[in-house]
């Protein structure tokens, strides 16, 4: 039994069923049909991953997860929208890889205590630009609960510049304020491989949890 969204703490596009909205309504403009470049580089150059367990928040259809699964990850992805769940759900059994990649919806914000230091991994793409930007440091906060001690986070952030959202923007100097004083950021850099439509306009980071215990609350909300 999944935990369900609850719409008060969102507003506008943010709000659960709205995104749910945007799957039926076939709006899924942040979609790219694929994996980001940006991860199939990372898997196929020298600095790869060892495969672990992997939480992809905001998997959408899951084309991030997939890859990952297909390279031997263990991997759970959960999104607001039961369509989006359904389709990745529905691309991991025709690909082979339902044993290695699994879906649920859920609200992140509000995952159960199980979830607590259980990834070897954290992913996401998109999934900071379509938050309401005042749930940023509550974001930031809950990325390292989540990870095991020495754990990554790797993420793609949108770094397009226009006003308003979602998607909505952030910048080099904005990750770091938000994610450096929980994290350490390895990388932190504009994205050397995008689509041709956001060249120049994605940031590419992996950051790493500390070693030892995680400073917290005992559950993850």
């Amino acid at each position: 039994m999944t935990d369900q969204p609850n719409p008060g703490r969102y507003a506008g596009t943010d709000r659960p069923d709205r995104w749910e909205e945007l799957y039926q309504q076939g709006n899924t403009g942040w979609d790219l049909g694929g994996p980001a470049p940006a991860f199939v580089d990372l898997l196929a150059g020298p600095d790869a991953p060892a495969p672990g367990r992997m939480l992809v928040l905001g998997s959408g259809r899951g084309h991030d997860a997939l890859l990952f699964a297909a390279h031997g990850f263990d991997v759970q992805g959960i999104d607001f929208a039961p369509s989006a769940v359904a389709a990745a759900t529905a691309a991991a059994e025709a690909r082979g890889l339902s044993e290695r990649a699994r879906f649920e919806q859920r609200d992140m914000f509000a995952l159960p205590p199980s979830y607590r230091e259980a990834f070897d991994y954290v992913l996401e793409h998109t999934c900071f630009a379509a938050i309401d930007p005042r749930l940023n440091e509550e974001y930031a906060a809950l990325v390292p609960r989540l990870l095991r001690p020495g754990g990554l986070y790797l993420a793609i952030f949108f770094a397009h510049g226009r006003p308003g959202g979602p998607p909505y923007a952030t910048t080099i100097e904005a990750v770091r304020r938000q994610f450096a004083p929980r994290l350490e950021i390895l990388r932190l850099e504009t994205a050397q491989h995008s689509v041709p439509a956001r060249m120049g306009r994605e940031l590419f980071a992996v950051m790493r949890q500390a070693p030892g215990p995680v400073n917290g609350p005992p559950e993850v909300q």
